[in-house]
C-alpha cells in the first residue's frame, strides 16, 4: 500500500442492501461487521470519515408508493429505515473500539443527536466517524443526493461510493458478460450515458461543487483502504 492515504477527509455511501449480507430483509451481523472492520481500517490510517447509509433494506420510498402509499410519507418512512441502520452500524463500529456519532436530519434527540453542520465538522476533527441519518430530512430526495449534499458541507476531498461491483459499467455486469468498465467518467458522461450509478441530482451537486465520485466495491476484502490510497479496481467521475 502507499505510505499515506490520498485524501484527508472522505464520505462514503452504502447502500442499505450490502447491510442485509445473504438475507433477503434487515440487517445480517455479519456483514455489518465485516463492513465495520473496513471503516476502521481507514479510520486508523487517520482519515477522516463520515458515512451516509441508504434504507432499502427495510423500506423504499419510492416501493411504499407503487404499494399505494402518499410519496411524501413514503420518503418519510424511508427516512426512518436509515436511521436504523445508522444505529445498527455505530453499534457494531463501538464494538470494535471506532467512536462514532449518528446525527439525524429529523430530530429524535432521545436515540441521536440532530444534524447540525458544525457540530458534525468538530466530531470528524475529533476523529470520531460521523454517520448522517435521514437523508437530507426532506421527501423527494434520494440518500444518493444527502450524500452528495453532506460531502460538501464537510468540505469532504472526495465521495466514495462502495457498491457491489467494482465500478461503473455500461451495463449490468452481472447481466451482459462483455460490459465494459470505465476507469474514469466526466460527471457530464453519467449524465447523458444515462448511467445508472447515482440519480441526477447528485451528480449534478457534485458538479456544481467540484467533489469527484469513486465507485468501488465494498464487498472486496480490504477495497475501501486500497482506493483511499489511489489502489484496486474503481471508477473516477469527476
Amino acid at each position: 500500500m502507499a505510505k499515506s492515504p490520498q485524501y484527508k477527509r472522505v464520505l462514503l455511501k452504502l447502500s442499505g442492501e450490502g447491510l442485509m449480507g445473504e438475507q433477503d430483509f434487515g440487517l445480517e451481523p455479519k456483514a455489518m461487521e465485516r463492513i465495520a472492520k473496513e471503516i476502521k481500517a481507514v479510520r486508523d490510517m487517520d482519515v477522516e470519515i463520515c458515512l451516509v447509509i441508504g434504507g432499502g433494506n427495510i423500506f423504499r420510498g419510492l416501493s411504499g408508493v407503487t404499494a399505494g402509499l402518499e410519496r411524501s410519507s413514503a420518503d418519510h418512512m424511508g427516512m426512518l429505515a436509515t436511521v436504523m441502520n445508522a444505529l445498527g452500524v455505530q453499534s457494531v463500529l463501538e464494538s470494535i473500539g471506532v467512536a462514532t456519532r449518528v446525527l439525524s436530519a429529523i430530530p429524535m434527540t432521545t436515540v441521536c443527536e440532530p444534524y447540525i453542520r458544525r457540530r458534525a465538522q468538530r466530531h470528524m476533527e475529533k476523529g470520531r466517524v460521523v454517520i448522517f441519518a435521514a437523508g437530507t430530512g426532506n421527501p423527494f430526495f434520494t440518500t444518493d443526493t444527502a450524500a452528495t449534499l453532506r460531502a460538501s458541507e464537510m468540505n469532504c476531498d472526495v465521495m466514495l461510493k462502495g457498491t457491489q461491483v467494482d465500478g461503473v459499467y455500461s451495463a449490468d455486469p452481472k447481466k451482459v458478460a462483455d460490459a465494459e468498465m470505465y476507469d474514469n467518467l466526466s460527471y457530464k458522461d453519467v449524465l447523458t450515458r444515462d448511467l445508472k450509478v447515482m440519480d441526477a441530482s447528485a451528480i449534478s451537486l457534485a458538479r456544481e461543487n467540484k467533489i469527484p465520485i469513486i465507485v468501488f466495491s465494498i464487498q472486496t476484502a480490504g477495497a475501501f483502504a486500497e482506493v483511499v490510497n489511489g489502489q484496486g479496481k474503481f471508477t473516477v467521475i469527476n
